[in-house]
């Protein structure tokens, strides 16, 4: 009982900041201080979410597969080359500032350049949330593994463990909560890089849907697929705090 009062307590200031964005948003709209044409009304988004609510679950899906597979591309890429650089200090000399420049370019730039190259099907879209998404959790990786404490590696080694055994014993376990630090990031980048790059083409996602309505002018639908990426967003953030949990149990029992 006591947790559960707890995480209340800890979500209503929160919760109290929506309601007050929401009420200061309606009445701006409602007063006229704002035309509708330029900010529509939080009752005309619900109404336009819940009339186009099937047209938005179709684009949803496209959009959602789109992140999930490029996320878990990018979370296979950056573990392969955080333990790559991990293991050769000549190898992360030569690839961390590549990987630093990576993310200096602009993904707006670079999705017409993957249409251009793949095609309007999926495939620029999934590389484009890889490229998003791999350097968080790259990044936490190897701090992760850089922050194991050198007197642990030192005992396992005294007591006969190789590589293998000290990096899934020791080096693994420490970097978990870098990783899930990331991939909590990562995990909310991926879907707005599925929508950038769907508005530079392809046939459905989330991201053309806003293309379409954008052109008619309808602004109710356009927040209210706003609406519905940051609900997406955050579910994917809280099913990767949910696998913390599952995979951290010894960090839920030290709370």
């Amino acid at each position: 009982m006591k947790e559960k009062s707890a995480n209340i307590t800890d979500r209503l200031p929160a919760a109290i900041a929506i309601l007050l964005i929401l009420l200061i948003w309606h009445i701006v709209t409602a007063s006229g201080a704002v035309p509708a044409y330029m900010l529509p009304s939080p009752i005309a988004v619900v109404k336009a979410f819940i009339s186009d609510f099937g047209n938005l679950m179709h684009h949803a899906v496209i959009s959602v597969q789109e992140a999930i597979y490029g996320l878990l591309l990018g979370i296979g890429i950056a573990f392969l080359i955080a333990t790559i650089m991990d293991r050769f200090s000549l190898i992360e000399k030569a690839l961390y500032p590549i990987l630093v420049i990576s993310q200096t370019i602009p993904t707006i730039a670079i999705a017409p350049l993957l249409v251009l190259w793949m095609g309007f099907g999926m495939a620029p879209k999934i590389t484009l949330v890889v490229i998003t998404t791999f350097f968080p959790i790259a990044v936490g990786l190897l701090d992760g593994y850089k922050g194991v404490d050198p007197d642990c590696i030192n005992l396992l080694r005294s007591m006969g463990a190789g590589r293998v055994q000290i990096f899934r014993h020791v080096k693994i376990p420490a970097a978990l909560p870098y990783f899930f630090s990331g991939l909590k990031i990562s995990a909310s980048y991926a879907v707005v890089g599925a929508v950038i790059s769907e508005w530079l083409g392809g046939f459905e996602g989330l991201g053309v849907y806003m293309t379409r309505v954008k052109k008619a002018y309808a602004f109710d639908r356009m927040f209210a697929v706003i609406i519905l990426i940051i609900m997406i967003s955050l579910l994917l953030m809280g099913v990767v705090e949910l696998l913390k949990r599952v995979f951290m149990p010894w960090n839920r029992k030290q709370k």
